[in-house]
């Protein structure tokens, strides 16, 4: 599988939406929605990266944090045109106040969930665990926990599962472009569902650098100890994006591509084997990118 000599190509990255794949290029944010079995729309948006506009936002673990929020606002949108294909209107669309509305509740749950949660539990352990690092490892276990039980709870939606198979999809496409292979569904469907960049692996390391960075605050009280994990949340951020962004190098020294292990793993829940017309949907995305960003360049 994959060419004899291996392309040197542009790192793309994207997300899987409903019924559809969203692809972010340099400039560009292309979303493929498959509307019937001949029909699948597609929107191209331009979105220039925060970082072209300021510079000093390139600055390492700085960037992560810019490149977190900046998915976070992407994904939303595309979320919202897929789901425009299927609803009664004709466009379905986030104000600011939407943003900022859904952006707080989805920050609030991630809270709620990961940090007063857990911190919750290593309150009620502290009187039976005297080490310090033994604490703050079981305080990371019941958040990896929290998130693998969350990930199987939404895999028993059948609508939940057919967007792991669309993000599959979009694994595989990208692994067989930056593998060189022509963007075609036969040449596409060999390759794996997995991908050393995907936001599953940034989303675990975030959880174990938080464990790691904050066992240098030794045994706070419970207050404390979530407004610390709020405090360090932008730094923890930074950290894993570097890490992830270090991991996925070919030269990657072996304890990062150790480290991003047990992302990958996580990815076998949160895809799925995708049909050819899923992969066709992937391509679709991929391929207009690639199109758009060769027209620009040619301009």
């Amino acid at each position: 599988m994959g060419s004899l000599h291996k392309v040197v190509r542009p790192s793309y990255g994207g997300q899987a939406v409903i019924e559809g794949v969203m692809i972010r290029g340099r400039e560009l944010v292309v979303t493929a929605v498959r509307r019937g079995e001949d029909e699948v729309a597609l929107r191209t948006k331009r979105f220039v990266p925060w970082a072209s506009r300021w510079p000093i936002l390139k600055r390492p673990f700085l960037r992560g944090v810019v490149a977190l929020v900046e998915s976070l606002i992407i994904g939303l949108d595309a979320l919202a045109f897929s789901a425009s294909q299927f609803a009664e209107e004709e466009e379905v669309s986030f104000s600011a106040r939407d943003l900022v509305l859904t952006l707080a509740l989805a920050f609030g749950l991630t809270v709620l969930l990961f940090i007063v949660f857990p911190a919750l539990v290593a309150r009620m352990l502290s009187p039976y665990i005297a080490s310090n690092l033994f604490l703050n490892l079981a305080e990371g276990a019941v958040k990896v926990a929290v998130f693998v039980l969350y990930i199987l709870a939404i895999t028993l939606f059948p609508d939940i599962r057919r967007v792991f198979q669309y993000h599959g999809a979009e694994h595989k496409t990208l692994n067989a472009y930056e593998a060189g292979e022509p963007l075609q569904v036969e040449r596409v469907r060999p390759y794996k569902t997995v991908h050393p960049r995907c936001g599953t692996n940034f989303i675990l390391l975030v959880l174990l650098v938080s464990v790691f960075l904050f066992s240098f605050f030794g045994r706070p009280p419970f207050l404390e100890r979530v407004l610390l994990h709020l405090a360090i949340l932008p730094l923890v951020a930074g950290v894993s994006y570097e890490i992830l962004k270090l991991a996925g190098k070919e030269d990657a020294p072996p304890f990062l591509r150790y480290l991003a292990l047990p992302g990958l793993w996580l990815q076998y829940l949160t895809t799925r084997e995708p049909d050819d017309g899923q992969i066709e949907v992937a391509i679709r995305s991929l391929s207009e990118v690639l199109k758009e960003e060769e027209k620009n360049v040619a301009g």
